[in-house]
Parts: structure tokens; C-alpha cells; sequence
């Protein structure tokens, strides 16, 4: 179960980035160039928070079954020493429900906004800065923080 987990968990990235990449692309144009806030816009807006939230339970489950996670709070005076579990034990998890916290933020006040170019603008700030942390917390190749390869 635990490499199932996994191998979900790192091929969903794809699609939280996908999406939030495209959300942000179409939240930006529709900002900058005074268009409506379509039903196709409210439905990239909804999907995106969706795949997050999706993304939210496979890493949860995963860091629930892990045995690198097990390992870190059973011996915490020792693991807090190994950046690579500190990253995995406290650091990735506390990003990534940070920026799922600012995705469905972004989501449902955008969702409530009046005008057009305010739903753009919210959506684009929000998911943005999710982005941003995102990136930042996920365990790239070439990260100075932890490493794992691209597919699992």
C-alpha cells in the first residue's frame, strides 16, 4: 500500500501543478485584459481546489503509512538532526497544507466575489503565492532541501 501511496502522491503533483499553472494563466489574462468571469473560469477555479484537496488525503494517508515519518517521531531527538527527515517529518507537510489553506481560500473568495476582474485578482494572488510555496516545499531532484526523482 505504501508504494501505491507514493506512486499516486507523485503523479498527482503533476496534475496540482497542471492545474494551478493553467488556473493562474487564465485568472492573469483574465485579469489584465477586462474579460468575464465564465463558467469555464469557475469551473478551472473549482477543479484546481479539487485536485488540491485530493492531493491533501493521498499525502496525509502517505504520511500516516510511512515508515520515514514512523522513524522521524519515534526517535525525534535523533531524526531532528537529519535534515532530509526534518524535511519530510515537519517542513514538506506544514507547506503543503499552508498552501492548500490559500488554494481553498483563494477558491471560496473569489467564488464570492462581485465583479469579474476581483475574481480574476483573487484568484491569481492566492493560487500564486500557493504556487510559489508549493515549489518551494516539494522534494525536487534538484532540491537543496530533499531529493526524490521526478516519478516514482
Amino acid at each position: 500500500m505504501y508504494q501505491t501511496l507514493t506512486f499516486l502522491h507523485s503523479t498527482f503533483r503533476w496534475l496540482i501543478l497542471l492545474s494551478l499553472l493553467y488556473a493562474i494563466f487564465r485568472a492573469y489574462r483574465g485579469c489584465f485584459s477586462d474579460k468575464v468571469f465564465s463558467k469555464t473560469d469557475d469551473s478551472v477555479r473549482h477543479w484546481t481546489a479539487t485536485i488540491a484537496h485530493i492531493q491533501l488525503v493521498l499525502g496525509i494517508t502517505l504520511y500516516s503509512q510511512s515508515p520515514i515519518i514512523k522513524y522521524f517521531w519515534n526517535n525525534f531527538s535523533e531524526a531532528k538532526e537529519s535534515f532530509d527527515l526534518l524535511f519530510f517529518g515537519l517542513i514538506h507537510i506544514f507547506l503543503m497544507l499552508f498552501s492548500i489553506i490559500l488554494i481553498t481560500i483563494g477558491s471560496a473568495v473569489s467564488k464570492r466575489k462581485t465583479s469579474d476582474k476581483e475574481k480574476f485578482k483573487t484568484m491569481l494572488i492566492y493560487f500564486l503565492i500557493a504556487l510559489l510555496i508549493i515549489f518551494i516545499a516539494i522534494p525536487w531532484p534538484f532540491s537543496p532541501l530533499a531529493h526524490r526523482p521526478y516519478f516514482r
